[in-house]
């Protein structure tokens, strides 16, 4: 299992088009993810009082797209990325992430 953040919007765009695509897919060409163990982490660095977040769930054997475990050089810790859009159908379960963070 992998993990995601991303907002209810962008998760519901991703219902009604079949797949979720992440800006990241344009800008770097992978989606970030996570392990459990790195999920907090994530949401510390980059989402301080960001609100109305979900966390995905991802049956990584179940994607479509290659991925691939790559080393972020600003923490020295290698993190899955997907290369190319994450079919819904890998996505196991959509957590809402309590706003009360930053």
């Amino acid at each position: 299992m992998i993990y995601h953040v991303t907002t209810r919007a962008a998760w519901d765009q991703a219902l009604a088009a079949g797949e979720y695509r992440a800006d990241s897919l344009t800008t770097e060409g992978f989606i970030h993810c996570s392990e459990w163990h790195q999920v907090d982490g994530v949401l510390e660095r980059y989402y301080q009082g960001v609100t109305d977040l979900v966390l995905l769930h991802i049956r990584a054997h179940e994607l479509n797209a290659k991925l691939v475990y790559e080393i972020a050089p600003s923490i020295n810790e290698s993190f899955p990325h997907v290369y190319g859009p994450i079919n819904v159908e890998a996505v196991e379960q959509v957590v809402p992430i309590p706003d009360q963070r930053g």
